[in-house]
């Protein structure tokens, strides 16, 4: 029997420092990232490790070393929704979404580029946030659902769309 739809809110908050200048939006937390409070838990997602292979790091394992790698390079991460219907983690289960404050972010840091993680969040932003003050570029899903794109192929496109020239447009 399918699991039913249930309707969840994030559970956390936004990850941002004072001079966070890249926001990575991601459409909403899986059930191992509302387990765990922060973005990206499951061990799956290669969001960690792309970033780390990107920026010549070790993939960080701890929260702390997370948290210390998105500082370093002026991160900050959100998802596009704060609370919706939906069915585990899956993002095409995702029904009645209801958008996150992403303007009340945009006015605390000076971003200057918003990353898109995979083609619901891209979807939600286009949908909810047209006049946001911040030009956006779409990669692919770190999700472990998204076996299509291969690690490389992950890395190569995540770091186009993190140093493409600014202002970026979205990227389709």
């Amino acid at each position: 029997m399918p699991q039913q739809l249930q309707n969840v809110s994030h559970g956390f908050g936004p990850f941002w420092e004072p001079d966070s200048e890249i926001l990575i939006l991601g459409s909403f937390p899986s059930v191992k990232s509302r387990e765990q409070a922060f973005y990206y838990g499951h061990p799956q997602n290669r969001f960690w490790r792309v970033l780390a292979q990107i920026y010549g790091e070790p993939a960080p394992q701890s929260l702390p070393e997370k948290k210390e790698l998105l500082r370093r390079h002026k991160i900050a991460l959100w998802d596009v929704i704060e609370r919706c219907d939906i069915r585990g983690s899956s993002d095409a289960s995702i029904k009645n979404p209801l958008p996150a404050d992403l303007f009340g972010i945009a006015e605390k840091c000076p971003l200057r580029r918003v990353v898109l993680n995979g083609k619901t969040a891209e979807r939600l932003f286009l949908k909810f946030f047209e006049d946001f003050p911040v030009k956006a570029a779409a990669a692919p899903s770190t999700s472990p659902a998204n076996a299509q794109v291969g690690f490389e192929e992950l890395v190569i496109k995540w770091k186009n769309v993190l140093t493409a020239p600014l202002p970026c447009d979205i990227i389709r």
